[in-house]
């Protein structure tokens, strides 16, 4: 018993030292682990009989040395190999960037020394050691390679190039006013007989259209008879009663023309035939009835419009060109015209006429070419794509992609691309606008390379609005204050 007592308070004092000393604790377990397994086999539970205590004790002796050396070789082992382990994975792990500021994410000159969300709801971005803008002259921007290849940036230089360029528009066809002309009775009567009766329907020059039955028609010609035959048996008189048979026969022709009876029925009453009941009308051109009033019995008045014929073999086209452009059209000037109905088609016209008024809510100034449609494929109220030859230059001239202009407002700017992800925002000056391409007058050099692409998305990946700025001294120090604040509030982290 006072064999276990002694082991029992061996154990007790070698798990206080493990909780005083934790570096210690690999020893005192395999020490207290040796301990277990000896007391269950029994070796220290059951006492032994006086005649074996002498021999037991020897056993149990080196038993216990042999655990306490095994013990402490693997306690010395453990404490010589941790530092030589913990060496290598120190030196092979690399720092941890430090955190500098974050930045808005939609490239907005804000920054936080903290995580914060902005007016949408999105984070904002952590910049680390490295990520900052390290551009050396003031106003340049710089995109990390991964990020200029995610936004698809694309550039090419600035060459001498000869700008095209055309004008385009959109028309419609309409009738040629001048070729308009309109059936009007200039008596009162009614439509005794309807020749033409449909709209839309061609008709030729001279071709009827319907007869009218008029009472007082029935009268101007037999005025004009009887004084047509009063003066031919006259002639024995004296000259007044002839003068003035004369002037009353001419007076009845001239309201008989006025009326627009025929030369061929005028001749007839002069011939002493009797005068027709009805006066036929006729079609004054070649054409299409665009609109028909006339009916089968009807009344019409004096002046009442009964029929409206438009001569189709020639068109207007009214194009709307805007106020900008308007200086590269004349009259006189050939354009090309395409309809949507003959996409396979190409039509030519010319400017006929320019309007002078100007419509405020379009911004446009409507123009007026003449076309000629002599087989009638061209029909009024159609749409037309217009496209005028404005000219080109007399030369090369120094030009960049129209893509690569931001227009900013007051000015134009491009990207300039200084290698090794560094862009410099610049200012020009425009020339003549071509189709793809902008005539430069002063801002860049031949050979300089601009952004034609993604150059929207530098500006907002990149804050191009700062570094804009940043060509004034106040907004130099509007940006660089930030970063200074930022980087002192994280020294104590």
């Amino acid at each position: 018993m006072k064999m276990e007592n002694r082991f029992q308070r061996r154990v007790r004092r070698d798990a206080e030292f493990a909780e005083k000393n934790p570096s210690e604790k690999s020893f005192t377990s395999a020490f207290s682990a040796s301990l277990r397994t000896l007391r269950r086999k029994s070796l220290f539970l059951e006492a032994p009989p006086p005649c074996a205590m002498h021999g037991k004790a020897a056993v149990v002796f080196l038993l216990i040395l042999a655990v306490l050396g095994t013990a402490g070789g693997y306690w010395l082992g453990s404490r010589n190999m941790a530092p030589q382990a913990a060496a290598p994975a120190a030196s092979t792990a690399p720092a941890a960037p430090k955190l500098l500021y974050y930045r808005n994410p939609m490239g907005l000159p804000d920054t936080s020394p903290v995580p914060k969300k902005d007016s949408m709801g999105m984070d904002y971005i952590a910049v680390y050691e490295g990520e900052a803008e390290t551009a050396a002259d003031e106003g340049q921007v710089k995109i990390s390679p991964d990020r200029i290849q995610k936004l698809g940036v694309r550039s090419e230089p600035v060459e001498r190039r000869e700008i095209d360029r055309v004008l385009r528009a959109v028309g419609k066809i309409e009738i040629d006013e001048r070729r308009m002309h309109t059936v009007a009775p200039k008596f009162e009567g009614w439509i005794d007989r309807l020749q033409v009766n449909s709209t839309g329907q061609p008709v030729g020059r001279g071709q009827p259209l319907f007869d009218a039955y008029s009472p007082e028609l029935v009268s101007a010609q037999r005025e004009y008879a009887i004084a047509v035959q009063g003066l031919a048996s006259m002639k024995d008189a004296d000259s007044d009663a002839q003068a003035a048979m004369r002037a009353l026969a001419d007076a009845s022709l001239s309201r008989l023309k006025n009326w627009d009876v025929s030369a061929e029925q005028i001749q007839q009453l002069r011939s002493g035939k009797d005068s027709r009941r009805t006066l036929t009308f006729r079609s004054p051109i070649a054409g299409v009835v665009i609109e028909k009033k006339a009916v089968q019995g009807m009344r019409f008045m004096p002046g009442e419009a009964l029929y409206q014929i438009a001569d189709l073999s020639a068109v207007w086209i009214v194009a709307e060109v805007f106020e900008q452009d308007l200086a590269q059209i004349s009259v006189g000037q050939s354009a090309s015209v395409k309809i949507n109905a003959y996409p396979d088609r190409q039509f030519m016209a010319k400017v006929d006429y320019i309007y002078p008024t100007l419509s405020a809510q379009t911004r446009t100034v409507p123009v007026r070419l003449a076309l000629a449609n002599p087989a009638g494929l061209l029909k009024p109220a159609m749409y037309a794509n217009v496209e005028f030859a404005a000219g080109g230059t007399t030369g090369k001239v120094l030009t960049v992609p129209a893509s690569a202009v931001i227009h900013s407002g007051t000015r134009q700017i491009v990207l300039i691309e200084l290698g090794e992800g560094r862009f410099a925002p610049r200012a020009v000056r425009l020339g003549r606008q071509g189709e793809q391409y902008v005539e430069l007058l002063e801002g860049v050099q031949e050979g300089e390379r601009v952004v034609v692409s993604a150059n929207f998305l530098i500006d907002a990946e990149s804050n191009l609005k700062a570094a804009l700025g940043a060509f004034g001294e106040p907004a130099k120090a509007a940006v660089e204050a930030p970063v200074e604040v930022r980087a002192d509030s994280h020294k104590g982290h």
